[in-house]
């Protein structure tokens, strides 16, 4: 087993949204609204912006390779974006992992993308396939229907989007925590008031529940058996009580024992 469960937290991109729409002299709250507005405008009601217009605060990811299990945000509170997109595409570069996510092809790596193309982070091996490694031509990152990236989301719902499913409400179903404490949408507050900690508590929140269902994805495919599944269970919960960390504590207590 070797695989990366991954999240991203955003934020609006204000320095893009400054240069796109010639905002400057504006507070960084008045570009935010002014970036809302806008996009309202031009979808009739949502003010969720296009993803080149995301600015990537948190990724957080549950690491689970041979012995090690780590779950944990990649950087410091204080990284700049740049250093966390790095580190992001470092791990991939040094350990090749199967990315497991939850809208990660429609949401978490499109952002990443744009993000990484304007910071001139370089990524040979997320994005060969197969110029270099033969293999990666037959199961790379990028493909929508190969497994070195697994989106649970896409694949759950067979590929068809108006089969897609929250991943609090199909982790929460499955009697998983599901979401605690905040959700995407108060993200944008939370950053304003100087919190990213508990952005990043958050988006670790979440790549547990992934993790979560992935395991359950394995044992419905047969790639865990049920002892193993247990197994993976119990390591995680020993995992979260000895990390100590008041959101693990949460969610172990929001995830009653079978």
């Amino acid at each position: 087993m070797n695989v990366l469960v991954f999240d991203i937290e955003t934020v609006p991109d204000l320095d893009g949204g400054r240069r796109l729409h010639g905002l400057d002299g504006l507070s960084d709250e008045d570009v935010a609204k002014a970036l809302f507005h806008l996009r309202a405008q031009e979808t009739g009601g949502s003010e969720f912006l296009r993803l080149h217009l995301h600015r990537i605060v948190a990724i957080s990811a549950v690491r689970r390779s041979g012995e090690t299990l780590e779950v944990s945000s990649l950087g410091s509170p204080d990284s700049p974006e740049s250093d966390l997109i790095r580190a992001f595409f470092d791990r991939i570069e040094r350990d090749t992992p199967t990315l497991v996510s939850w809208n990660g092809s429609g949401f978490d790596l499109p952002v990443l993308h744009y993000r990484a193309l304007l910071h001139g982070v370089s990524a040979p091996r997320y994005w060969d396939a197969g110029e270099e490694d033969r293999e990666f031509k037959w199961n790379n990152y990028l493909s929508r229907y190969h497994s070195r990236h697994t989106d649970l989301m896409d694949v759950l719902a067979g590929y068809q989007p108006r089969a897609n499913a929250p991943l609090g409400e199909i982790a929460s179903l499955l009697g998983f925590p599901g979401k605690l404490g905040m959700d995407g949408a108060q993200v944008w507050a939370r950053f304003l008031a100087g919190d990213t900690g508990a952005i990043r508590d958050y988006c670790e929140t979440d790549v547990l529940n992934t993790y979560l269902v992935w395991l359950r994805f394995e044992l419905m495919r047969g790639h865990l058996l049920r002892p193993g599944y247990d197994a993976e269970l119990t390591r995680l919960r020993e995992y979260l009580k000895a990390g100590d960390r008041a959101h693990f504590s949460a969610f172990l207590s929001a995830w009653p024992a079978d």
